[in-house]
Order: C-alpha cells, then sequence, then structure tokens
C-alpha cells in the first residue's frame, strides 16, 4: 500500500507563532487547511523553549527585584529562597501547558488538523511527511513557517561537554550557576542575563561590538546598560571568546589571546539562523538568500505562485508578533483579499530591568537612508 494522501486547500509548515496563526485565519477565511510540525505541537520554540519561558523567568526576577526595592520603603520580605523543582513544575505546567492546551483548543475549533512529521516539498504542489505515519500532502498553497535555530559562534574553538555550552532552549531550566558567562550582548543575553543574576549568579556578559543591543538606539540603550553595571560581575565590551573548554567540571574561556577565566556555565546567545535546509525548496521555484533566508515580498509571495513564507525562516527582524502579522497577511492574500506586510512598522521591546521598546526607524537608520 501506497502513502496516505490527504488534499488541502493550505498546508502550513510549522506550528510556532507565524504558522499558527496563519492557520487560524486560513480557516477563518474557509480554507481547508492542515499544520505540520516536527513536534506535532502548536507554539514552537516561541512558546516551549524560548519567549515564553524567558518571560516567566523574568516575571520571577522581577519578583525579586521588587522585593529588593521595597526595603527602601520600609518593608522587609528578608532574603528570597528560590526552589527550582516548584519554579520549573510552574514554568511548564502553569505557563506553558496552559498556553499549549489554548492553542490545541483554537485549533479543534477552527478544524485545523496538526500532523505530526518533518515535512519536505516534492513539488509546488505536494510535501512528503516523513515521520512514524509517513504521508504526503497535495495542497493548493504551502506556508514555511518553520522558524529558526541558535545560531553557533563562528570560528570558536576548544572542545565543550555537553550541558556546559548553552542555548535558549536548554537555558530556562538549567540549575543556577555560581559563576555565569553570557556570550552575546543582544535582547537574549540580557533577558536570561538579568535573571540569572536576580536568580544569585554572577554574571559576566561579553560583547564583541563595542555596546549593548546592538542597532538600538543608542540613547534608549543608556539607562539599560547603566542597570546591567550593577546587577552584572563585568561586561567586557569589544571582546571576543576565542576558545570555550572543559577543566573538570567548570568551563575554562579565552577573550583574545591572554586573558582565561572560569565559569560554571555557558550561554550563549549569538543570535539565530533560519531553518530553511532540507526543505526541498530546490523542488519549487521559491528561493534564499545567501544567509538562507527564504526570499519573499511584501505580500509574503515567494517566487513560487504556490507558496509562501512567514516569520523567523523570512529574515530579521525576529519577532513572534512579526511572525503572527505575516502569517495573518499570507492567509488574507491566499484568500484573495489585500494585505500586505511592512517590516519598518513592527514594534520591538527587550524585557529587561528597565525595559526597551521602539519602532519604526532609528536617528542613525533614518540618517543612513537619507536622500543626499
Amino acid at each position: 500500500m501506497g502513502d496516505l494522501v490527504v488534499e488541502v486547500d493550505v498546508a502550513v509548515v510549522g506550528g510556532g507563532p507565524g504558522g499558527y496563526s496563519a492557520a487560524f485565519r486560513c480557516a477563518e477565511l474557509g480554507l481547508e487547511t492542515v499544520v505540520i510540525d516536527a513536534g506535532k505541537r502548536l507554539g514552537g520554540a516561541c512558546l516551549f523553549e524560548g519567549c515564553i519561558p524567558s518571560k516567566a523567568l523574568l516575571h520571577v526576577a522581577a519578583l525579586i527585584e521588587d522585593a529588593e526595592r521595597a526595603r527602601e520603603l520600609g518593608v522587609d520580605f528578608g532574603e528570597p529562597r528560590v526552589s527550582l523543582d516548584p519554579l520549573r513544575k510552574w514554568k511548564s505546567e502553569r505557563v506553558i501547558g496552559r498556553l499549549a492546551r489554548g492553542l490545541a483548543s483554537v485549533a479543534k475549533a477552527r478544524s485545523v488538523d496538526v500532523i505530526g512529521g518533518r515535512a519536505v516539498f516534492e513539488s509546488s504542489r505536494e510535501l512528503r511527511v516523513e515521520g512514524d505515519e509517513p504521508q504526503k500532502v497535495r495542497f493548493k498553497h504551502a506556508i514555511v513557517a518553520t522558524g529558526s535555530a541558535p545560531a553557533r559562534l563562528p570560528g570558536l574553538s576548544g572542545r565543550r561537554r555537553p550541558g556546559h555550552r548553552l542555548d535558549r532552549r536548554h537555558s530556562s531550566s538549567a540549575e543556577i550557576p555560581e559563576r555565569l558567562l553570557v556570550i552575546g550582548g543582544g535582547y537574549i543575553g540580557l533577558e536570561l542575563g538579568q535573571v540569572y543574576a536576580a536568580l544569585g549568579s554572577q554574571v559576566t556578559l561579553v560583547e564583541m561590538t563595542d555596546g549593548l543591543l546592538p542597532g538600538v538606539d543608542r540613547a534608549l540603550v543608556q539607562p539599560l546598560a547603566r542597570r546591567c553595571e550593577k546587577l552584572f560581575a563585568k561586561i567586557p565590551l569589544g571582546t571576543k571568546v576565542t576558545s570555550l573548554s572543559e577543566k573538570g567540571s567548570a568551563v575554562e574561556a579565552r577573550f583574545g589571546a591572554d586573558d582565561v577565566q572560569t565559569f560554571d556555565r555557558v550561554l550563549v546567545a549569538v543570535g539565530r539562523r533560519p531553518a530553511s535546509a532540507g526543505l526541498g525548496l530546490e523542488h519549487t521555484r521559491a528561493g534564499v538568500d545567501a544567509r538562507g533566508f527564504v526570499t519573499v515580498d511584501e505580500r509574503c509571495r515567494t517566487a513560487d505562485p504556490a507558496i509562501y513564507a512567514v516569520g523567523d525562516v523570512t529574515g530579521e527582524p525576529m519577532l513572534a508578533h512579526r511572525a503572527m502579522r505575516q502569517g495573518k497577511v499570507a492567509a488574507e492574500v491566499i484568500a484573495g483579499r489585500p494585505a500586505a506586510f511592512d517590516n519598518v512598522v513592527v514594534p520591538a521591546v527587550v524585557f529587561t530591568d528597565p525595559e526597551v521598546a521602539w519602532c519604526g526607524l532609528t536617528e542613525s537608520r533614518r540618517r543612513a537612508t537619507a536622500a543626499p
């Protein structure tokens, strides 16, 4: 017997914020829709490993900070005691679990089926789903929403034992290290660095450029930088980590040629890369750029009339709400409605203490793009 064949109006590849938003909107517009996700779940890395777990821990860190600040008002709760098992249970069951169940309920109510497996394009009209139940999905339109994965440190030498080198997926459930090295001064490194600092870690954050949050308006970053100077043990700027190596139960980090320091854990937060490899896009007319991002226009259309793409796999900014908006735009364009997307109007926020938010062109970007 051959593989099971499913025929639908729209096949969405990836169940993250962009994918499920696209699928739900397609269903609202009367299009028969399925979501194909390797984990057979809705929410993606944002819900299960990234945004939501880190924001939950940021809430805990804020509670600790509020208790400390209350002393200035004459209210003293005493030194905080963090119990990791109840904290993990609250995060996994009360936060992640509740949201995951909510998404599953919405999918059921809108008759959006979720297929478990790895999707590979065989043509501009057909996907092969690899997994425990191999099948094929024939579609009129497809939406690629496969997201991104943590980027690796370029050119980093030295052996690292598994568990010492942490990415965003592991960091929110790890133990609280006494000495933590955070590599990368972007929003992921700063948010999780503040979490661990509040939980009691001595945090050293290293950034290879000359400032935190590269690309963000410098006036916005200044208050946050001053706060981080108080929270973190060290913030070496303009510094590159050249090697990480195992030394017993610790990690030895080398900065430049001569500076060597030892840490209990290392959190790598140097950005993310598109999850576009292995999708079989070469069997379609959809294209990717030199960095692996799927190329789309303002209506989220690829060069293949049948295939659209949304979210992190299409480039910066890699934000969940951008992916959600793109997902709705793609669905509406497929349904024949007027819709378009513009990166310039996407708001961004860093959930640190203090928080930083912006929208539109920065002053430096505006000057760079101004006509002579």
